[in-house]
């Protein structure tokens, strides 16, 4: 296991995050464009590049929400290393670097078409809160919160 702390100009982040947008493309239908203009990763400072045996495996980022708070954003692994803990890991990475920089609380938005995305972040004591702007009016959103 090795975890890189980067930014959004790595391109093995850059490549990973493709991957992300072809799949949530598909999940997500005709309700695609909305999120995708919500999932730009130009200018993060906080990502996290997962890799197995020196392959890029899995990824994350963050950026602050709002004073105190940091959302969680582009959250992916390759389907060749799902069901490894490449997710859990990169996700209490990211979690030990907000709260290494100040951050109290971390929220994230995930799709009611990613169960097994809800279900890690339930399993990382991640709880459901009302849908937070620009989610509020989005049926298939599903917002989270977690006390660092």
């Amino acid at each position: 296991m090795n975890i890189k702390r980067t930014n959004s100009d790595d391109i093995d982040f850059i490549s990973l995050v493709a991957l992300l947008d072809q799949d949530l493309a598909i999940r997500d239908g005709e309700d695609h464009a909305f999120y995708n203009q919500y999932n730009k990763t130009d200018k993060i400072k906080h990502t996290i590049v997962y890799y197995d045996n020196g392959i890029p495996a899995g990824c994350g980022a963050f950026r602050e929400k709002e004073s105190g708070t940091t959302e969680i954003k582009r959250m992916y692994v390759h389907p060749d290393y799902r069901k490894k803990g490449i997710a859990s890991a990169v996700l209490k990475e990211l979690e030990i670097w907000a709260k290494e920089i100040g951050y109290t609380y971390t929220v994230l938005e995930t799709g009611k078409k990613q169960p097994e995305a809800i279900n890690l972040y339930q399993k990382l004591n991640y709880t459901i809160i009302p849908n937070y702007p620009p989610y509020e009016k989005m049926d298939n959103s599903v917002c989270m919160k977690k006390t660092l």
